[in-house]
């Protein structure tokens, strides 16, 4: 009998989720890959949002072994956790207030931009969405269908204004295992499991770019053999229009 169960429950069931995404989200996950290899072919980038724990996926996709070196973060201190958690939960619900964090960034016809909420209805990530289909990218949201419907209350969310929805899944309130003795749930999945199909998606379109002959524009480990080379390459490739490189 496992000593852990509450921790043992956790990772069965997130797991499970995890082994249900492309059932789940198969065909959301090939538009996806569908969007930003044309982004790639056309020398376009992958910009992506989130707030709170959201902006982390983000951050997974940037300067990432493994990953595509056209991603580009946006970043900015407000509406992430590090410098006033409580401050940015307020920051990412004033309307407006994401205009001037977008203002950094040319975003365009030729890109692709990723929203992520996982309760997919506060000012920042709605905004976020319409100032991206207003440029002309292709919007792809990562959010929650089931917290979005019921937080929602009549305002708009960010899975009725993208071209793309990623379904992670998530219960209201994210946690999905219960608290025995109480009415408290833990184990939150959204990070998880956005993380995942984010990755899907970039290993589909390296792999594409790869088989058709073109070179794909992955980050090696720092550590793996003639990773300085060709990051470096990569660095001087896209610094110009990423400003977290």
């Amino acid at each position: 009998m496992s000593t852990t169960p509450i921790a043992a429950a956790y990772l069965a069931e997130l797991t499970a989720r995890i082994g249900r995404l492309i059932e789940d989200n198969g065909q959301a996950i090939a538009a996806g890959a569908d969007a930003i290899e044309h982004a790639a072919r056309n020398d376009g980038l992958v910009y992506i949002f989130g707030t709170g724990h959201s902006h982390m996926l983000a951050l997974e996709a940037h300067y990432r072994a493994g990953g595509l070196a056209l991603t580009v973060p946006i970043l900015s201190s407000a509406v992430m956790l590090h410098e006033g958690a409580v401050a940015s939960t307020v920051y990412e619900r004033i309307p407006g207030a994401v205009a001037p964090i977008f203002a950094r960034y040319p975003i365009g016809a030729k890109d692709v931009l990723i929203v992520i909420s996982n309760s997919g209805v506060n000012a920042a990530p709605v905004e976020a969405a319409r100032i991206g289909k207003e440029r002309g990218a292709t919007v792809i949201a990562v959010t929650s269908e089931t917290y979005s419907s019921q937080a929602a209350q009549g305002r708009p969310r960010i899975a009725d204004i993208a071209d793309i929805v990623l379904d992670n899944g998530a219960p209201a309130g994210d946690a999905i295992v219960d608290v025995p003795g109480c009415e408290l749930r833990v184990g939150p999945i959204s990070t998880s499991v956005g993380a995942a199909m984010m990755n899907a998606m970039f290993a589909e379109v390296a792999a594409r770019l790869a088989s058709a002959g073109s070179d794909a524009p992955i980050y090696l480990s720092a550590n793996m053999p003639g990773a300085k080379e060709v990051n470096d390459a990569l660095v001087a490739r896209y610094r110009r229009r990423n400003p977290h490189l």
